[in-house]
This record gives C-alpha cells, sequence and structure tokens, in this order.
C-alpha cells in the first residue's frame, strides 16, 4: 500500500486551470482518469487525510504511485480528453459499463456502391446510417420483413451478392419481389441508393409525406382502372402501417429526443436510455455499471453522455437529451453535445406534461434492471460460493459461514424501539428462520427505559442476549429429550443453568419438539452474527456473547455509511474491494435486515394513537362505533346528538344509545387525538373514535 504523501505534487505546482490527469501504479499503469475544471482544487481533494476519503477513493490513492495532468483550454476539451484516456488505458478505478454491446442496431451501409440493410452489433463503423438499439434482433428482422415490400434494399451478405451476379440469377428474395436485384441490373446503382435514402427517412421518422405519396398514387391508379398496380400500393400501405404501429406514438409533438434515467445503490448503477424519434420509441438500451469511485447521479449521467454519443455525430445526437440530473455546471456537456450534432441541444430534466410521465416509465425500467441483475447475481451458486470464501477470508473464519444471521434496530426518536433477526444460508434468505423482538429495554436484570442517543447499542445487546438465550435453553432441552429417548436419566434443568436466565416469553418450541410437534426457532446457532453499525454495536454484540459463554460464533458489523466491516477487537475496519462478493453479500444481509425491522417499527407505530372517547364505552363493538362515526362524522357532533337521533343509527337500539349518551355526557370534551410517536395532533373532524379499531383492523 503506497502513501499518497510520497508523490504527493509541490504546493503550487499544480495549475489553476482546466485540465485531464491520470493516476498510475508502481508498474505505470494508468488506473483512474479524471477530468477538472481546477486541477489545483481537484488533485489536492485527493491528498487529505485518508479516514475522511470515500472507501473506494481512498483504495485508488493507496494503489497509485505517480500522478500526471495535461492542461487544456476549456472544459469541453477536458471532457473529450477524458473520454479519449478511458477509451485509450481502461483505467480499473474508473466506471466501467457491461453488456454495452448486446443491443442490435439496424444498419444501413451507404459506404458501399449497393447499400444494404442488415443488424449490427458493437462500435459503429464511418458511413453507416443506424437506427435503435432495439432490445432484440428478431424485432429488426419483422420490421425490416414489412417494409422490404415497399423498400426492396438488397440485405444480401456480399458473398451472396457476388455469387449472384456471376450465374445471373438473383436470390429468392429477388425472385418473390423483396429486393430490387441490382445484382443482375434490374436496377441502377443510383436507383437502389434512392431507394436506401427512402428508406433511411422512413426510419426516422418522416412518414407523412410518403404515406401520403401512396395513397395519391393509389387513388390514380384506380382512377385510370389500374386495378393491379392500386391493389399493390394498398398493400404496400398497409405494410407500413404495420411496421409503423410496431412503435407507439408516446410523444404527440414529433419530438426527437433520448430519455436518459439511472436507478443506482451503493455498488451498482443501472442506466436505461429511450430512443424516442419522430414521437416514437424506436429503440431502447440499458447499461449495468460498477460505481468505482464515489459518484452520485449527476456524475453517471455525466459518464453516460460520453459513451452514448461519443462516437456519434449529425442525427446520432438527437435535439434533446432529458436526464434525471444535469451535470454541474451544465455547459460544457450540453456544448460537447452540440458540437457533435453540429447544432443546439437542449440538455435539461423534465419537469410535467408527456415527457415527465415518459421518463418516469424509463426510470421504472432502470429500477427494474437493476433488481433483475441482483437478482441474477444472488442466485448464482458460484458467485454465493466466491462470496462466501471472501467473507471467510476477510474476517479470518476458518470456514465460509454456511448459515448467517443480521440484526437490525429500528425506532422513531426513542419510541417503539424493535430488531429484526434475518437469516441466511448458503448465500439464500430463508425467510421462515426471519425473527423480529420487541425491544423491552433490559440490561441484565434492570429496566432501563433509554432515549435515542443510546437505542442502538443497548438494543443490539438486548436482542442479541435473547436470541442465545433461547439458543442456549433449547439445547439444553436438546439434550434432555436425547437422554429421555435413549431411556437415560432425564436431565434437571437446574442441572446446566442457562446464563442470564430465561423469561416465560423467552422459551419457544424445539426443531422437532415430541411434546408439540412443532418446529423449534432458535436451535441452530449461525457461523456469523452481522450487525447493522459500526464498532459500538460490534462491541455491544460480542459482549452478548462473551456474557452467555458462546465463543464460537463470529461477529461483525457493516457500517451504512462508507461500507466498513467492523471487527470486534480491531481498531480499524476491514475494508473490502469494490468488486468484492463478499461486500454485495453483506450487503444484501444488512438490506434485507433494514427492510424487515422498518416494516415491523411502522406497524407499531399506527398503534401509538391514543384511544378516543368511543373506545372506552362498553358494549359499544367496532362496527357499532364505526357506524356511528360514520352517521355523525364526528365525535364533536356525536356528543351534541340525543337519544332518539343516536337510535336512527343502524344497529343501535335504545338501550346502547343511552349508554353512549350518558358516557359521553359525563365525560370531559376530548382532546384531540395524539400521536405519541410523532407528537403529531390529529384534528377533531379526523380524530374518529375508532381510530385504534381502524388501525388494529388494517393490521
Amino acid at each position: 500500500m503506497a502513501d499518497p504523501s510520497s508523490y504527493r505534487p509541490k504546493p503550487g505546482q499544480i495549475p489553476d486551470s482546466p485540465g485531464v490527469y491520470r493516476f498510475r501504479d508502481e508498474h505505470r499503469r494508468v488506473i483512474y482518469v479524471g477530468k477538472a475544471k481546477s486541477l489545483r482544487q481537484r488533485l489536492s481533494s485527493y491528498f487529505q487525510d485518508l479516514a475522511g476519503l470515500h472507501p473506494r477513493t481512498r483504495t485508488m490513492v493507496t494503489t497509485a504511485a505517480s500522478v500526471e495532468w495535461t492542461v487544456v483550454s476549456t472544459e469541453v476539451e477536458a471532457l473529450q480528453l477524458e473520454y479519449s484516456w478511458i477509451k485509450e488505458y481502461n483505467p480499473r478505478f474508473n466506471i466501467k459499463y457491461r453488456d454495452d454491446k448486446s443491443y442490435p442496431s439496424l444498419a444501413v451501409t451507404l459506404n458501399e456502391e449497393f447499400p444494404r440493410v442488415q443488424v449490427l452489433r458493437g462500435s459503429k463503423r464511418k458511413g453507416v446510417r443506424y437506427f435503435g438499439p432495439y432490445s432484440h434482433a428478431w424485432a429488426i428482422r419483422e420490421t425490416v420483413d414489412l417494409m422490404l415490400r415497399v423498400f426492396p434494399v438488397r440485405t444480401c451478405s456480399a458473398g451472396v451478392f457476388k455469387r449472384s451476379a456471376q450465374i445471373g440469377r438473383p436470390c429468392l428474395l429477388g425472385y418473390i419481389g423483396k429486393c430490387s436485384a441490382p445484382c443482375v441490373g434490374r436496377v441502377t446503382a443510383e436507383e437502389h441508393r434512392h431507394l436506401a435514402e427512402e428508406f433511411c427517412d422512413f426510419m426516422a421518422g418522416r412518414t407523412g409525406a410518403y404515406l401520403r405519396r401512396l395513397e395519391r398514387e393509389m387513388r390514380e391508379a384506380a382512377e385510370l382502372m389500374e386495378y393491379e398496380r392500386a391493389a399493390r400500393l394498398r398493400d404496400d400501405l398497409e405494410a407500413l402501417r404495420r411496421a409503423m404501429e410496431k412503435n407507439a406514438v408516446v410523444l404527440a409533438d414529433a419530438t426527437d429526443a433520448d430519455f436518459i434515467a439511472v436507478a443506482e445503490d451503493e455498488l451498482e448503477a443501472a442506466v436505461q436510455i429511450f430512443h424516442v424519434r419522430g414521437g416514437r420509441v424506436r429503440g431502447q438500451r440499458g447499461w449495468v455499471t460498477d460505481k468505482v469511485e464515489a459518484v452520485d447521479t449527476a456524475d453517471l449521467v455525466e459518464h453516460a453522455l460520453q459513451h452514448l454519443y461519443a462516437d456519434e455525430s449529425g442525427e446520432g445526437v438527437p435535439r434533446e437529451v432529458l436526464v434525471p440530473a444535469v451535470p454541474e455546471p451544465a455547459g460544457p456537456a450540453a456544448a460537447w453535445l452540440a458540437e457533435r450534432r453540429g447544432s443546439r441541444v437542449d440538455l435539461r430534466t423534465p419537469q410535467r406534461g408527456d415527457k415527465r410521465d415518459l421518463m418516469v416509465t424509463v426510470q421504472r425500467n432502470a429500477e427494474q434492471a437493476l433488481v433483475m441483475h441482483k437478482s441474477k447475481r444472488a442466485s448464482d451458486l458460484t458467485t454465493r460460493s466466491r462470496a462466501l470464501e471472501e467473507i471467510a477470508e476477510a474476517l479470518g473464519l476458518d470456514s465460509a459461514p454456511l448459515r448467517v444471521e443480521c440484526f437490525d434496530i429500528s425506532h422513531l426518536q426513542g419510541q417503539d424501539i424493535v430488531a429484526s433477526m434475518v437469516v441466511f444460508e448458503d448465500g439464500l434468505a430463508r425467510k421462515s428462520e426471519y425473527r423480529r423482538f420487541q425491544i423491552k429495554g433490559r440490561v441484565g436484570e434492570e429496566q432501563v427505559w433509554h432515549g435515542a442517543g443510546q437505542d442502538d447499542v443497548r438494543s443490539m445487546h438486548e436482542v442479541i442476549s435473547r436470541r442465545f438465550r433461547r439458543y442456549l435453553l433449547e439445547k439444553q432441552k436438546t439434550g434432555e429429550w436425547e437422554e429421555e429417548r435413549d431411556g437415560g436419566p432425564v436431565a434437571d434443568p437446574e442441572a446446566v443453568p442457562v446464563p442470564g436466565g430465561a423469561d416465560a416469553d423467552e422459551v419457544q418450541s424445539g426443531p422437532i419438539d415430541p411434546q408439540t410437534g412443532r418446529a423449534r426457532r432458535f436451535a441452530y446457532p449461525p457461523q456469523l452474527v452481522v450487525v447493522d453499525g459500526g464498532r459500538p454495536q460490534v462491541t455491544a454484540a460480542r459482549r452478548a456473547l462473551d456474557e452467555l459463554g458462546i465463543d464460537d460464533v463470529a461477529v461483525c458489523g457493516l457500517a451504512k455509511r462508507l461500507e466498513e466491516v467492523w471487527l470486534p477487537d480491531d481498531d480499524e475496519p476491514v475494508v473490502l474491494p469494490r468488486s468484492s462478493e463478499g461486500l454485495y453479500f453483506l450487503q444484501r444481509v444488512r438490506d434485507e435486515a433494514h427492510r424487515f425491522a422498518i416494516a415491523y417499527q411502522r406497524s407499531k407505530r399506527g398503534r401509538t394513537l391514543r384511544a378516543g372517547p368511543l373506545d372506552t364505552i362498553p358494549g359499544l363493538g367496532e362496527t357499532r362505533r364505526k357506524a356511528l362515526l360514520k352517521h355523525f362524522g364526528s365525535v364533536k357532533r356525536l356528543r351534541t346528538a340525543t337519544v332518539d337521533q343516536v337510535c336512527e343509527v343502524p344497529g343501535v337500539g335504545r338501550k346502547t344509545a343511552e349508554t353512549v349518551v350518558a358516557a359521553l355526557a359525563q365525560a370531559a370534551p376530548a382532546a384531540p387525538a395524539v400521536n405519541t410517536a410523532t407528537g403529531e395532533i390529529i384534528e377533531d373532524e379526523a380524530e374518529p373514535g375508532t381510530a385504534a379499531a381502524e388501525r388494529g383492523q388494517a393490521r
């Protein structure tokens, strides 16, 4: 590990101007390329205290052995040079896109004497007109098959074209009218190129004029009683309309725009692009990228723009590029796009209307792509095995942890403190083993009701103690059942005391309880306990296990802010590599525990509404409470009602009505219902006396 101070430039040596910089390792390999409006400010940020750097940035600067820079005159030049160097050096710490070559495009080779329509993947070639990309190659072939009836452009390979020219006989498509057969001279090179250009114009969205021309020719042929020609033109129109229907109109103003959306987490991001031409979605593509460096959404958008439009020019860059966050400053990126297009490009975030609605759809696609990528990654057996092995190596375990339990604490300003326990076995969630705990504020034998400042640490100690106290109790019971089954003496429960004791509510049935036949809940210990938090939470968990005499269960914590792994006896955290499958697994386990805890805490939060005046009236059930509130609208109006008026409510008899009126008359005017967790006052009109009952029904 290199010391960044060993290669830090001298003060005043770095120029205060735009430029591009490169970090190199000890072997002179470029490991990171970046650009800056001010090289002095940007590079100085890398040479601060390592504890203040993002973990990925810290790894990069300690891997590097030197830094160099190139000064440019404008930020646009810096953007161009940065992309060129990234493509040239492929630095390991820069953002890398995956699956960017898997989306096919419809290509027309206008650089050939006889242009050809074909499906192409990979990098774009000069002189070739591209449309798309599309999600599937079969979608392109279906569209081309419909279009060739009207635009019989050549689709054969160079070998087939040459062979047909030699034998003087066209291929099958030439015989059935889906190729103009330039190979045998049915059309000249100029006529065939004109067909290819019309094909390109139609695919680019200029459809209205061509359809109107075909309709006019069809009517003229019918008037001249050339019915066969009119029928052919009619079929051509139908074929073109079917091809157009494959791309639904999403923007009524015939907009040419690209919509870019980003879904991200701490380690990865999914980018989705919808290509809209003439108001129709002409293509879609997506990437999944590793967030090697500390970047936000605007930075991801800037990298996506570089990757998407670096090889584009002219009409390849649309008039509008709509993004979720505009890079700061927006001027260089917009100027770079305008330079590639040859005219102004509007780079912005849509705020309202149809474009905003379409951006929401693109964002939903990006989120789904990220979920699918993570699901596929988590379901792979080889990947799961590698993740567990990396965790064992990083934490110094003797073997891979086949059973991992993760604990998280959730509360709202110190109220309704709950905890969750999620279980992963062999790298997969085992939801039947999930458990949730209501924190009682117990530390040892004392009742301690603590505030939000110490909730997490004390609560973590309590929940770990309770979980493993139950495990020891069930382990003890298992020994008793085995001896009884084998005809031996039944063990005395007092003979094998459980450290810390056990409350009645903590006694659970075993894996296969011979008395109840039900599954035990806490009989199996994990090889690894993961807690959501840093060193304090890890220390509390380790102390709880030590108090119970358990020394064969490893403990670690995952701090969310910097994604650091903490061990109980270490002063410094373990920083797993960004691409580590082990870090991804720990992150997934932690996030699942957090989700489970939040869901439980929210369910408890709804129960904290103070009971209304109707909840305390004897004999008044939930159905009649709701009927009374529906009839009168509020408790305030119900207080002013007479017995006869209350009797008008369906299901309420005179005796019940008298009880209700008497109870409300004796009680003081009820204060507004208050949520004890948030302190929010619920207005009288919205203060139904059945608030608790309605909440209970929702549960």
